[in-house]
């Protein structure tokens, strides 16, 4: 947190919102723009063309539009989806007085973009204080909204919770503790401080790390002043005029309500319901904000709420011979490098040649579909649907440095996104097992939603427990922790998600150490929970008669030496291979004649790369585990499968891992320290010198590897097929 905003006032202006690192969204807006009303600009959006239009309107301006980040990509698949940001906050205006945010105004805004967008009616989505706008919209204006749906409903109808009456707003206290920070002179003294109070309440379930920065960072784009202009005016509506536009609402109303709600009592909602006449939804063990922390049951309620009297959709549907059929596996490979898609391929071939009637789908992504397509493998349709998971990556890396465990921290409404295609694929569509190699949304949301399980699941990873990097220091070792914590309570709570866990390795390959203070020993664990099956890898060593047979399809010449560089498929790896690039004339100086031999991926374009003589240039090729144990050496990131390929095929290489990436620093290096398998440098001594020196040095040094079983996919495969 920024210890400059401790203290003084924010000035009042619209915040451009952050677009670089960790920003990327899974679905950019249709269509953008503003309307002007008595002289204050709101700003909206547009996502999707469905047949109904659905509002999800702003709550309190203590934080703006992205608070439906989590709702927005899976609805607007369904429906036309408007958001704006509610005055206050984000891209709209800031006005000054507590007139200028009543309740009416947000009514009348939310009329205004629906002119503004010609939109004739829509159903409303209210989260919180929207609640009150949204009844005087359908009271006032009942031509316009055709249903609402309720989320944590600020509404006066049953009493507060009692701690949160104590103290007056404009009061000066003598106290800061508990709800004593809701206060407007403690807001000017130490706005942080009340953010970090009030989002705790906001977010009151265990493990919301995530949503509580996310609600943080939203409200840093306001300011104290403002905020409390807009405290002030929630209560200028009166509530008696309210109750009485309650009383009009005629329109079919939801209420979904978390029965731990530290904001507003369940009550309050349940009494909206009926006064509504309305459905009340009651989410156990839900705080305020449900639709951040338990947003797949949220999605899928507001989706049969707001698709009620439309017709239905087409869906897709296998249908199945009343007799024998063939079984069916949905396979999802991570896309973050293109690892998990060869030994995924290896692995789907093992499966079939033991289940000759398995029908495979792959639920995949760019880059793994390059492979997949190449293997003459199924991409199921709704892959296109599929958000960008290895761009995200790409998007939060820069020179050689990509901090995993905040990438995908940060890739949560990615994750989100994604996982609603799969639960749309599989529920219109019947599949015998699920298969997800490194697939973390499908593993996190089943485990966060069990129900929703309907066929024997695998999980496959090759590594177990997330580490805090040295640069992290204490606060990212507590998260890492809790996140570890998280992960080993979905697992104790619902052991039967998992029907198979399987690691890609074995026993010793596991890091020592524990998941975090007072977790368990990681090694331990894994055993417990776990099947291995080795490393899942094509490479073998060849002879040298094999050796020659490669090189000569490849147009090497006899004696020639060739140094391959691939930096694997997540398009994280052009800082290092233009240092390659750029030590070539030492390294060929040093070793004359080398060839050196750039692979740089399906997501890197070779094109502007520099041109140097003794070097060949190749974008995606699929035979890579071939052309790597054919070589004389290589240079490669840190990542697991390329690596342990080179220790399979037991050839020489240089490995630079990324820096602040935990899995490479720590459970790849684990490994290959184990194995004695090649020479790691860090990035900030892989000068181009120091590079030529490291491959002149190496294309002369001889192998002592661990060797590495080839049979991993047949173990893989024999374990994923008891399920069957």
């Amino acid at each position: 947190m920024n210890d400059a905003l401790a203290g003084g006032v924010l000035p009042r202006q619209p915040a451009k919102l952050p677009q670089g690192r960790g920003q990327t969204r899974p679905r950019d807006p249709d269509e953008a723009g503003s309307v002007t009303r008595d002289g204050v600009r709101i700003y909206w959006e547009r996502y999707g063309d469905g047949e109904r239009t659905v509002l999800l309107l702003p709550t309190w301006s203590i934080v703006h539009s992205r608070v439906w980040k989590l709702q927005i990509p899976y609805l607007a698949r369904h429906f036309r989806v408007l958001t704006f940001d509610g005055r206050g906050n984000g891209r709209s205006d800031r006005p000054a007085g507590a007139e200028a945010y009543s309740t009416q105004e947000f009514a009348l805004d939310a009329i205004a973009v629906l002119d503004a967008t010609e939109t004739a009616s829509a159903a409303l989505v209210a989260l919180s204080c929207g609640a009150l706008w949204a009844t005087i919209m359908a009271a006032e204006h009942p031509e316009r909204v055709e249903r609402i749906a309720y989320i944590g409903p600020a509404v006066a109808l049953a009493r507060n919770h009692p701690e949160r009456d104590q103290y007056a707003f404009d009061d000066v206290l003598d106290t800061d503790d508990g709800w004593a920070k809701y206060n407007s002179h403690y807001w000017l003294r130490d706005y942080p401080g009340f953010l970090r109070f009030f989002a705790g309440k906001c977010v009151s379930e265990a493990h919301s790390s995530k949503q509580i920065e996310d609600f943080i960072g939203w409200a840093l784009e306001t300011d104290s002043a403002t905020l409390a202009d807009t405290s002030r005016g929630l209560a200028l509506g009166g509530a008696e005029l309210w109750k009485e536009q309650m009383s009009r609402v005629s329109c079919p109303t939801l209420v979904l309500h978390g029965d731990l709600d530290l904001i507003r009592p369940h009550a309050q909602g349940a009494a909206l319901a009926e006064a509504t006449g309305g459905e009340l939804v009651t989410l156990e063990g839900s705080g305020h904000l449900p639709n951040i922390r338990d947003p797949v049951r949220v999605n899928l309620l507001l989706h049969d709420f707001l698709s009620a009297g439309l017709r239905p959709p087409s869906r897709r549907v296998a249908r199945r011979a009343p007799a024998r059929h063939p079984r069916r596996a949905l396979y999802i490979s991570s896309p973050i490098g293109l690892g998990h898609a060869h030994r995924d391929v290896a692995i789907a071939r093992e499966l079939r040649r033991l289940c000759p009637d398995l029908e495979i789908d792959w639920l995949a992504q760019h880059p793994v579909t390059e492979v997949l397509a190449a293997a003459g493998e199924r991409i199921h349709p709704a892959s296109e649907e599929l958000a960008s998971e290895s761009g995200h990556i790409s998007s939060e890396s820069e020179r050689h440095r990509l901090h995993c465990f905040q990438a995908i921290r940060r890739m949560d409404e990615i994750l989100l996104a994604n996982f609603m295609v799969f639960h749309e694929l599989v529920r219109d569509e019947p599949y015998d097992l699920w298969i997800g190699d490194e697939a973390w949304e499908l593993d996190y949301f089943l485990h966060e939603n069990p129900e929703l399980k309907t066929a024997a699941y695998a999980w496959l990873s090759d590594f177990v427990g997330w580490l805090p990097t040295q640069s992290g220091g204490v606060e990212e070792a507590m998260l890492t922790a809790d996140y570890n914590a998280e992960m080993l309570e979905q697992v104790a709570r619902f052991p039967r998600v998992r029907d198979r866990a399987i690691f890609i390795g074995e026993p010793d390959d596991i890091v020592p150490g524990d998941f975090g203070p007072g977790l368990p020993s990681i090694r331990e664990w894994t055993g417990r929970h776990f099947r291995f099956s080795g490393y899942v890898t094509d490479a073998v060593a060849l002879s040298s008669r094999e050796r020659e047979a490669v090189r000569a399809e490849l147009g090497y010449r006899p004696g020639e030496r060739v140094c391959i560089v691939t930096v694997g498929g997540s398009g994280v790896g052009e800082s290092l291979l233009r240092r390659v690039i750029a030590s070539v004339p030492e390294a060929r100086r040093l070793v004359p004649g080398l060839k050196m031999v750039v692979v740089a991926g399906p997501r890197i374009d070779p094109a502007p790369l520099p041109a140097v003589d003794g070097l060949e240039f190749h974008g995606y090729v699929p035979d890579l585990p071939r052309r790597l144990a054919a070589c004389d050496l290589a240079i490669v990131q840190g990542g697991l499968a390329t690596t342990m390929e080179l220790t399979a095929a037991r050839r020489p290489f240089i490995y630079v891992p990324l820096e602040q990436h935990f899995e490479q620093n720590g459970h790849v290096r684990y490994r290959l320290e184990r194995h004695r398998a090649g020479r790691r440098l860090e990035f900030a001594d892989a000068t181009p010198a120091a590079l030529a020196q490291a491959i002149a040095g190496e294309l002369v040094r001889e192998v002592d590897y661990l060797p590495v079983p080839v049979d991993g996919a047949a173990r893989a495969a024999a374990t994923i097929a008891e399920l069957l």
